[in-house]
């Protein structure tokens, strides 16, 4: 089975923005920033991101567990990311999988 990291990211608006301005910028940034690891060769994007409640939840794969956990570190840390941000390691075939697969 493949190992897939679920990086779940509070669905927080970014403060300070103008009433008409896309209130989760983060989201992009992040997607910006796994398509560059996924570039370096170190992970691999295993779908599109989505919402998932009071989540967003990003999914990346195809490295090893230590890999996976390090880029979710890091997208837990980029600036701009509400606090809370955790991740799940599951694969392809569990049912934990946020998404209907």
């Amino acid at each position: 089975m493949v190992g897939i990291v679920e990086i779940h990211v509070p669905l927080v608006p970014t403060p300070g923005l103008d009433p008409d301005a896309y209130a989760f910028p983060w989201i992009d940034q992040v997607e910006d920033f796994l398509v560059d690891v996924e570039d370096e060769g170190t992970i691999e994007v295993y779908d599109d991101g989505e919402q998932l409640g009071d989540v967003y939840v990003f999914f990346i794969t195809a490295a090893s567990e230590a890999s996976l956990l390090t880029a979710a570190s890091r997208v837990a840390t980029l600036d701009g990311v509400p606090a809370g941000a955790f991740a799940i390691v599951t694969d392809d075939g569990s049912s934990k999988l946020s998404g209907v697969r």
